[in-house]
């Protein structure tokens, strides 16, 4: 037995893999203050006294990092670059603001500490470190928990890195870069590191008390796509924290793949946001990411998130235009339908609009005079009917993730036109279809384990580990390469190593990955310039920047096939749908069947909803996803 977890927001979900192949879902309501409690509950309610592999995608890392709880973190460096973190690259994010907010920085000046040594662009050691016993006195006394080394040019040699952290050892976590990021641009490594030390403790007592309390075998989704063992997520959290959403792009895949479709937009619309990412054969990937403003430079899937979600509160600004999100409800009070919340979300404005009666296959009842009363108060306020307000939300939190969807397409040098949209996440099906129809897209692709997608991928999801090291002006890549392969083959015995790199025109600032070739490197690179940019130059010198290998040890991947029975009287629902009221047919998934129907209908499955607006059709394939096509396209 294995079972994939994937803690969101709002909802923890679990998927079990039985090992006669049969998948078995379920989910529970999360608890932010003790995530863990849910996550012990529910493998005790799916194992039973058995002892299955878990596969977990955790939130701990993120929510540490956005909501800024992580523990108190010291940043040592090369002396005169304590100011490393505070002069960043001077980027302005926002252009024509005068006076923009200040940087919160992760390590504040007072605990940012120089050592006086010197490594040279080259490599060479120039000075080796000193007075550090008096650096561990300064740091005792500041009373850290956690240290960043990070010094000049450690990418090309980590000697005096390493001998600074060895005599740093103490009653600390403690985050080198030449383990986390060995790789070139200071502040983007150092960046890396100190987001490393600020929530790794966190994340390794987070683990430490989880695998204590299951004694069960867990492994922790990273955001590259591939599983991470405990032992090495305790010591490299920052690779952590895109978890949940990389599950999400591994099952989109998956569940596409099994339908013959191989280029798709993932489109994942869960309680509190929305994550959209391109997969074209393979998920995009990136190796430098930001996460509230903090440069992450280690290896990640290229997913672009948005405060959008069924959670999403709603409201009239003061210039008196409706907005939503990014604020959201969360699991706790949570939507006003649930009984608890009185705030207006998305998902009121479904239930008001008659979409969503209950959740979770009918075992969660929702209030629709309470969902009511909070969207009327955005329709007194916008001057607008209660139907009117509604559906007024839902068309702004369409627009919101519209944009986000051309960030990963359009601005990537992709036509979305030419991509299925997968829609998965509770709130996915809802949206999708109307989302499809802006951006031109012809077919929707609705999982039959749309709700659960995301910890289904991460029960798809290979053993991943990535290695990297800094080369600019280097010649001999093969020893380099040679280095980080044995690293991988110590680390994952049979693994499958794949070598790329990032390389760059000479005199350009940023890079492009990659597969390596090795008598000609150039080749793949001047194709992809040309993919991105829309031009290539074959005449200029190109530059090897960084090196690359992945680790992978495959793992056999859950079956997809539908689960049919005989189509059984289909009710009718009342729902507010092309802007007008109308009787619509409601089917449940198992009993919808694989003959073409056309829309408006509501297709409903345990954890989620497929709106099939008017103008589509929709038909169940053999490995139980809904296919939803535009009419006047020919779709599959």
């Amino acid at each position: 037995m294995r079972i994939g977890v994937d803690a969101g927001g709002t909802f923890t979900d679990f998927i079990v893999l039985h090992g006669d192949g049969r998948l078995e879902t379920f989910k529970l309501r999360s608890n932010p203050g003790n995530p863990a409690q849910v996550i012990l509950e529910g493998i005790a309610r799916a194992a039973g006294r058995s002892k299955p592999e878990v596969v977990h995608g955790s939130t701990v890392a993120t929510n540490a990092l956005l909501e800024r709880k992580g523990v108190r973190t010291a940043f040592v460096t090369t002396a005169g670059f304590e100011d490393l973190l505070e002069i960043g690259r001077q980027n302005r994010a926002q252009l024509y603001n005068l006076t923009p907010p200040p940087r919160r920085l992760l390590a504040p000046p007072e605990l940012c500490f120089g050592v006086t040594e010197r490594t040279l662009q080259d490599g060479s050691i120039a000075s080796k470190p000193q007075n550090l016993k008096r650096l561990m006195r300064e740091l005792r006394r500041a009373k850290v928990r956690s240290v960043a080394v990070c010094l000049l040019n450690s990418y090309r040699n980590p000697d005096n890195e390493r001998a600074v952290a060895e005599a740093l050892e103490g009653p600390w976590y403690l985050s080198a870069s030449c383990d986390i990021s060995p790789e070139f641009r200071e502040f983007e490594r150092a960046s890396t590191t100190v987001i490393n030390a600020y929530i790794g403790p966190l994340m390794d007592a987070y683990l430490a008390d989880l695998a204590s309390k299951s004694a069960l075998k867990i492994s922790i989704m990273q955001s590259n796509g591939g599983v991470l063992s405990t032992s090495q997520a305790r010591k490299e959290a920052v690779r952590t924290v895109l978890s949940g959403p990389a599950g999400g792009v591994i099952g989109a895949r998956t569940a596409a793949a099994a339908s013959g479709f191989h280029r798709i937009l993932g489109f994942d619309m869960g309680g509190t946001s929305t994550d959209v990412c391109l997969v074209d054969g393979e998920p995009q990937e990136t190796t430098e990411t930001y996460i509230d403003g903090m440069p992450i430079r280690v290896p990640m899937l290229d997913i672009h998130t948005v405060g959008a979600g069924g959670g999403s509160i709603a409201r009239v600004d003061r210039g008196g235009l409706l907005r939503v999100g990014p604020e959201s409800a969360g699991a706790a009070p949570g939507p006003a339908c649930y009984g608890t919340g009185d705030q207006p979300t998305v998902t009121d404005a479904h239930v008001v609009l008659g979409r969503l009666e209950t959740l979770l296959g009918g075992s969660m009842t929702l209030d629709r005079d309470r969902a009511a009363a909070a969207v009327e108060r955005v329709g007194r306020e916008s001057g607008l009917s209660l139907s009117e307000a509604a559906a007024g939300i839902l068309r702004v939190a369409n627009a919101n993730m519209e944009s986000a969807i051309r960030v990963v397409s359009v601005e990537r040098g992709h036509d979305p036109r030419d991509f299925a949209l997968v829609a998965f996440g509770g709130s996915g099906g809802l949206h999708a279809c109307e989302i499809a129809g802006e951006l031109g897209i012809s077919t929707v692709i609705a999982p039959e384990h749309a709700g659960v997608l995301s910890a289904l991928g991460m029960l798809a999801a290979d053993k991943i580990r990535d290695y990297s090291a800094g080369c600019p002006g280097q010649a001999d890549f093969e020893r380099s390469f040679r280095i980080l392969a044995k690293r991988a083959r110590a680390d994952l015995r049979g693994a499958i190593l794949e070598r790329s790199a990032d390389l760059r025109y000479l005199g350009q600032s940023y890079e492009i990955r990659v597969p390596w070739n090795r008598d000609h490197p150039a080749l793949p690179f001047h194709a992809a310039h040309q993919r991105a940019y829309g031009y290539a130059t074959p005449e200029r010198e190109v530059e090897v920047v960084t090196l690359r290998v992945r680790a992978r040890i495959p793992v056999k991947k859950p079956e997809f096939r539908a689960c049919l029975t005989r189509t059984r009287a289909v009710p009718r629902r009342r729902v507010y749908i092309g802007g007008a009221w109308a009787d619509i047919p409601v089917y449940g998934r198992d009993a919808f069947g694989n003959r073409r129907r056309p829309g408006p209908a509501l297709v409903l499955d345990y954890g989620s909803t497929v709106v099939v607006p008017p103008g589509w059709w929709a038909k169940l394939d053999a490995a139980g996803n809904l296919i939803l096509v535009r009419e006047g396209n020919p779709g599959r």
